[in-house]
């Protein structure tokens, strides 16, 4: 695979289609999305599975978006009605518990955000699939560069660090006022997604938006204590074991997180979830991967500092951004190994000098 540029990258149309949107086109969309709200008596707000910072804040910002146009959404929820512990203390997040299949079916309106495509819902996509295959209108937010545009009215936006800071954009298109509750929930996935305001994909406007959310009252003491600063000791246990399984592959560093694992140390999967960006620091690595054994096969996290590791994840049928991205694999030791095998193959040999890790920012 030649070196490019993440703009650059252009692969299969049905998987990782061009012509998103940009920032600057978000005023316009705003005036569309309302329209739609506005038009809708049953709205439904979806992410996907697996829900991290940014898809929790991105449903509790739809809420909100939808409640200052006064219409309440029957319906707001993670494709497997799960909220990872670090994150309930975001206002509103127990609704993402809910499951409703009646909600799904008599809805005139979804709205998915956080979510590249349908599938990424989980156990809800299979269980519901011939709903979610039934023509209707359906808002589309997201910032993933491998959303496959699914929605009748898309707002794609690659450039945006988070969805919560397109959230926050389309709020201020549309003069909404935020609320205290509703700028700590935001801000808490333009910070989760960003890992602070620390990865490359944190631009002027992530800053300008985050000002704002701070502006309206944000609790950023808060959200970095419950994103980044306190963890249950089962996650120090876990962490452990999980480091302690830490192999090379070439220039990949990966672990991987298996049931007993869980059991032992009391620790719920979300739990793991930092270890894969621990792993993509690694001096002499171009990647880092965390495998989690799932009954239905392998879930794949994959992190770098300078590769584009949606491209990896794309030649297993998944996607994400360049830095963060993942996919799903088969059960069964072959399929890990040759997923290992292919990307460690795709990286290269690793090195051991610590500047052949930061020369330059290179794909694969």
């Amino acid at each position: 695979m030649s070196a490019t540029r993440d703009e650059d990258i252009e692969v299969d149309a049905v998987t990782r289609p061009r012509n998103h949107e940009s920032l600057q086109a978000v005023p316009a969309m705003a005036r569309e999305i309302r329209d739609a709200i506005v038009a809708s008596t049953r709205p439904v707000i979806l992410t996907h599975a697996n829900p991290d910072a940014d898809a929790v804040a991105s449903a509790l910002g739809a809420l909100a978006l939808c409640r200052h146009l006064r219409r309440e959404p029957t319906l707001v929820t993670a494709g497997d009605h799960v909220l990872p512990d670090n994150l309930r203390f975001l206002h509103g997040g127990q609704r993402l518990l809910e499951a409703d299949d009646a909600a799904i079916v008599s809805s005139d309106l979804l709205i998915f955000v956080d979510c590249a495509d349908v599938a990424r819902l989980g156990p809800m996509f299979y269980e519901l699939a011939s709903e979610f295959e039934r023509h209707r209108a359906i808002i589309n937010i997201d910032h993933h560069v491998t959303n496959t545009r699914f929605g009748t009215l898309n707002l794609v936006v690659p450039e945006a660090s988070a969805t919560a800071e397109i959230i926050t954009a389309l709020l201020q298109a549309l003069d909404l006022e935020i609320e205290r509750d509703e700028a700590t929930v935001l801000l808490a996935g333009l910070y989760g997604d960003t890992l602070g305001l620390r990865t490359p994909s944190t631009t002027p406007g992530t800053l300008r938006a985050s000002a704002a959310l701070i502006e309206a009252g944000a609790d950023l003491d808060t959200i970095v204590d419950n994103l980044f600063r306190l963890k249950p000791f089962s996650t120090v246990t876990l962490w452990g074991e999980a480091l302690q399984r830490a192999q090379w592959r070439g220039a990949l560093v990966w672990t991987a997180i298996y049931p007993d694992m869980l059991e032992r140390s009391g620790a719920s999967r979300a739990e793991a979830e930092g270890v894969v960006n621990f792993l993509a620091g690694v001096i002499g690595g171009r990647a880092g991967a965390l495998l989690y054994e799932e009954p239905w096969g392998w879930r794949v996290s994959l992190r770098s500092l300078d590769v584009d590791v949606s491209e990896l994840a794309g030649r297993h049928g998944g996607g994400g951004h360049p830095r963060a991205a993942g996919c799903r694999l088969p059960a069964g030791q072959a399929a890990l190994e040759h997923f290992l095998n292919d990307i460690a193959a795709q990286l290269g040999p690793r090195s051991e000098l610590a500047s052949a890790t930061r020369a330059g920012h290179v794909s694969v």
